[in-house]
């Protein structure tokens, strides 16, 4: 940045030894790490009394209220000296990684996320309308690796919840096959006490094997196994609750260990087609998957793919008043639009509780979530679902009973999972344009026009799509996690079961959820989802317009490859909205996708 900057009079500070300034350790052989000593642990603190800057053009001019500063913290994973004299990772032992990003103060504020104006990408607040997230909100992205959007942490997260972040991060990363890191193997050791954990049948072998760079399942072609999608099952006696499969259990888990189990791969066999005409004459086609099962066809069962996991902790954050008050399950308000919360029983303590996670909202906590695909993707017990039984039946009493020769993911273990998750944050819109200079490659992601943008809000709220996805929420002040408290944030979810037609129903009912309802998906992080899906060698910008263009894939099942697509199978309480959409111009439609590819 030179048109701007900033000074500082001391260093780094150490409590261990006088506050005297630390420069270099007391080992010639590692000079210049700031604050490490191989000799003693030295407690330090930055003391950096910054009163003055030099932005241009009144460059040391005092401090004042509303003057930006610009950050870059780095901070390390806990580590411990070795017995070879340098410092490893105390999770795994392996290289001490650090985790840096940039911030932004403004005085008398905060942290707040930012994105590049003129001149030059001057680090600027992002506007509040554009905080997705509120202050958690991940400010833009200038990397030009907007794959990776989906993976930062909050932005106002403090150093504690920090090192919390990134050994959940470790696990979420890791092979429940052989503790394999998915990231440099090679050089980040294996957690040992994680190898041979996999059920004797599982789906994958790690967390990040469904949620793609913590997006959604990877697309799988016609007639390749499904392993990274959940098969639901059900017994054909089930109704107002779950009964497990005879031969599934409660999902088919597609991958056995053992080369002599009987294959129960799912595929995509073939493709239903339909077609909507739009206004202008724009024909869209639909394809609806039919599946083909290896082993029996279940008489019940839901094929979900896996949603990605930004946002979590802020949507855990809602005080169930907040969702509970936008419900009309008699819809008294003559709108055609309902709302039903979906409830949802704590395996651990048997309270119940509104249910916000799943495509169904079955789940309601991000605990209760994580310790599900556990067992059911990958076969791994936890102190939530301590044997293995519970893939067969979670209510019944042999799921309570720890099965002493099964070692699964430890309480301290759940719990940085838990805090990983919580702890992702989630895009701020793209609606503002960034300040490139002349010349200057400006990438998909950052070429936007806000008015057309703000003409698809206007759109998309007259349509009354928002009636369903609500742009606007405020967390309550409960939650473990400081970060996620009193945030206004604009998810475009309500959280609640809408009827949304017979041709998207599957035949699985999930408590108060039946076969054609569905928790309406927040919407946030939807522009980004086209990178996020894409390899880095394969992006050239997806085309939200005119696709399909990307390994994107929306709806519950993946069936659509566009948003318009997606738009086509809303019916039911979304029906007039869908025809609304359908009945506007060519132009008014781009410009509501433009909007939807900014989120």
């Amino acid at each position: 940045m030179r048109a701007y900057g900033w000074k500082y009079n001391q260093g780094i500070r150490n409590t261990s030894d006088a506050y005297k300034n630390v420069i270099v350790d007391d080992d010639a052989s590692t000079a210049g790490r700031i604050c490490l000593s191989t000799s003693k642990l030295l407690d330090c603190y930055m003391d950096l009394p910054i009163t003055s800057n030099w932005l241009i053009p009144t460059p040391n001019a005092p401090l004042k209220a509303g003057d930006l500063v610009e950050l870059s913290p780095a901070g390390f994973l806990d580590y411990v000296h070795g017995a070879d004299g340098d410092i490893h990772a105390k999770i795994d032992g392996g290289n001490p990684r650090f985790y840096s990003f940039e911030q932004l103060y403004v005085v008398g504020k905060g942290m707040v996320p930012w994105y590049g104006a003129d001149p030059i990408l001057f680090t600027t607040p992002v506007p509040d309308g554009a905080l997705s997230g509120g202050m958690a909100s991940v400010s833009f992205n200038y990397s030009e690796e907007p794959m990776r959007v989906f993976q930062q942490t909050v932005n106002n997260i403090g150093i504690a919840d920090m090192q919390r972040f990134v050994e959940g991060r470790r696990l979420f990363h890791t092979s429940f096959a052989d503790g394999a890191h998915s990231e440099n193997p090679t050089i980040n050791p294996p957690l040992q006490a994680h190898a041979n954990q996999l059920g004797p049948r599982f789906n994958s072998e790690r967390c990040l094997g469904c949620h793609a760079l913590n997006g959604r399942s990877p697309l799988a072609a016609p007639g390749t196994r499904l392993n990274a999608m959940a098969v639901l099952t059900a017994a054909a006696s089930s109704s107002t609750s779950v009964k497990p499969d005879p031969t599934y259990g409660l999902s088919v888990q597609q991958i056995a260990s053992d080369s002599t189990a009987p294959d129960y791969s799912v595929t995509v066999k073939s493709y239903q087609t339909s077609t909507r005409t739009l206004a202008g004459g724009e024909i869209v086609e639909m394809q609806k998957p039919v599946y083909a099962f290896k082993g029996p066809v279940p008489a019940q069962f839901s094929v979900r793919q896996a949603p990605q996991v930004i946002g979590m902790g802020l949507l855990e954050a809602v005080d169930e008043a907040t969702i509970l008050e936008r419900a009309d399950p008699d819809d008294r308000d003559g709108d055609g639009v309902r709302g039903v919360p979906n409830w949802s029983i704590d395996p651990e303590t048997g309270e119940k509780h509104l249910g916000r996670f799943g495509w169904k909202a079955g789940k309601g906590s991000v605990r209760q979530q994580i310790a599900g695909a556990l067992m059911l993707d990958m076969g791994v017990t936890s102190p939530v679902f301590p044997s293995r039984a519970c893939q067969i039946d979670m209510t019944a009493a042999s799921c309570k009973t720890p099965a002493q020769t099964t070692a699964g993911v430890s309480d301290k273990e759940l719990q940085q999972l838990s805090h990983y998750l919580q702890l992702i944050g989630v895009p701020a819109q793209r609606s503002v344009r960034s300040g490139f200079m002349p010349g200057i490659r400006v990438s998909a992601e950052h070429d936007v026009d806000p008015t057309r943008i703000a003409n698809g809000a206007r759109l998309f709220d007259q349509a009354r799509c928002s009636a369903c996805h609500v742009p606007r929420m405020t967390t309550g002040n409960n939650h473990p996690f400081a970060e996620l408290r009193k945030q206004v944030i604009h998810p475009y979810t309500d959280l609640l079961l809408h009827d949304m037609g017979d041709g998207l129903a599957d035949t699985l009912t999930e408590g108060s959820a039946q076969a054609k309802m569905w928790r309406t998906q927040p919407l946030w992080g939807i522009g980004s989802l086209p990178y996020v899906q894409e390899s880095a060698a394969e992006m050239n910008g997806p085309d939200l317009v005119h696709g399909p263009v990307s390994n994107a894939r929306y709806l519950h099942d993946g069936r659509a490859r566009t948003l318009v697509e997606a738009i086509a199978w809303h019916d039911g309480e979304a029906h007039n909205s869908r025809l609304s959409f359908e009945a506007l111009s060519a132009q008014q439609r781009a410009d509501v996708l433009l909007f939807l590819g900014s989120l």
